[in-house]
């Protein structure tokens, strides 16, 4: 069993290295992103299909500005080195590194997946760096979400019943 702190890399750059030798010994890449903030079955589910798409999970987590910018203020809940190590220690997700920007485009071009994910809340020709990863011989696939969960409806829930205190 792997330990999850030999999961983490400190940025995209850092995992080239390890991406170079899967691919040269014939492994896919199977690249998702996401904020990831309170981790729950649906994350599970969804990182647990995207894994069965290739034979190396890589998961782009939005560090906690970007996380800001995107799901407003009082978000993330749970800080970047904690989402990260959560995702690492999840047994289907083989490497996890957080990026900067608001999409993860410039990780996409740099590490040139062989397969993109994304939720099926997302049209293909909507998802960021679809289009490269198809112009670099890969492909785009979406997984089904369940929609009965999502940390929005967790951070309600929380909020409901704090407010009956």
């Amino acid at each position: 069993m792997k330990n999850p702190q030999e999961k983490i890399f400190s940025s995209a750059k850092n995992f080239i290295p390890t991406g170079s030798k899967l691919k040269e010994s014939g492994r896919k890449l199977v690249f998702t992103n996401g904020c990831f903030d309170i981790i729950h079955h649906g994350h599970c589910y969804y990182l647990y299909k995207a894994r069965l798409e290739g034979d190396f999970l890589v998961v782009a987590v939005n560090n906690d500005n970007s996380v800001r910018r995107i799901k407003g203020e009082g978000r993330p809940i749970v800080t970047l080195n904690d989402r990260m190590w959560i995702l690492a220690s999840l047994y289907f997700v083989d490497a996890v590194f957080p990026f900067e920007k608001d999409t993860p485009l410039e990780v996409i071009k740099l590490i040139k997946p062989e397969i993109l994910v994304k939720g099926s809340d997302w049209n293909i020709s909507e998802i960021v760096g679809a289009k490269e990863v198809i112009a670099n011989g890969g492909s785009v696939k979406t997984i089904e979400i369940l929609p009965e969960y999502s940390t929005s409806s967790i951070i309600n829930k929380i909020s409901r019943m704090n407010s009956t205190d």
